[in-house]
């Protein structure tokens, strides 16, 4: 592992390196609030280990401790996690085979799978992919025990804008992809959806429904493309 995170490219290494820190206290805030909100302390690290997929934690946390039912929580929770479906597809050649297969596959998140398809050959896909992918794990569950640990001796988790680190993380990570109009269009109408369907819908369905702003944004940019063809 060390091997290969020298390997990398220097600015590479050192985005990869704020997306751990970053995960890290979104972690922590994901440990104190599921403790905080009276769930088991082994609860949300049995999740990061076995889940690993940020979103989806924190909807099922969010819908149990709010006293709803755990088969809707898990089936809100499977919704989400429906992107990485396309994120197979796409990675498909960087997780190899076997046994590596399997462990890369449970670490396809969004971090690695964004990091792995910005490079431009396999092999520096391959490098960002399993050292994006590894130190997330680590540094997330790492997380999660210490925001467990706290949400024992924190009664009031809400006090100190836990459930904010979480949306500010993806905030920061989607920002610089809204220099492109495509993208902000796409972002302007998902996020009109979610807003409009928030109060209608249970957890999870305005995230996923919001999913739409994307092919609005296709549509908009094959739009421009035949334009320009034609002029």
């Amino acid at each position: 592992m060390r091997s290969i995170w020298r390997s990398l490219d220097p600015a590479l290494a050192r985005d990869i390196a704020l997306v751990l820190v970053a995960d890290t206290l979104v972690g922590v805030s994901f440990g104190a609030i599921a403790v905080g909100a009276g769930l088991p302390f082994w609860l949300p690290m049995l999740l990061s280990v076995v889940v690993f997929a940020g979103a989806a934690q924190f909807i099922f946390v969010g819908l149990v401790a709010s006293g709803g039912n755990p088969v809707a929580a898990v089936l809100a929770g499977l919704l989400v996690n429906a992107r990485h479906l396309p994120f197979g597809f796409a990675v498909a050649d960087t997780l190899g085979t076997g046994w590596r297969r399997l462990v890369g596959a449970h670490l396809m998140i969004d971090e690695s799978v964004a990091f792995a398809l910005a490079q431009p050959g396999q092999e520096q896909r391959r490098r960002a992919y399993w050292v994006t992918g590894v130190g997330l794990f680590v540094c997330w569950n790492v997380g999660v025990l210490a925001g467990a640990v706290a949400g024992t001796a924190i009664t009031d988790t809400n006090a100190l804008g836990l459930d904010a680190a979480f949306p500010a993380v993806l905030f920061a990570l989607v920002l610089p992809s809204l220099r492109d109009r495509h993208a902000r269009r796409a972002a302007l109408v998902g996020a009109a959806i979610a807003l409009a369907t928030t109060p209608l819908l249970p957890a999870g369905l305005p995230v996923l429904l919001a999913l739409a702003g994307v092919a609005v944004a296709e549509i908009s940019r094959r739009g421009s493309a035949q334009a320009q063809e034609s002029s």
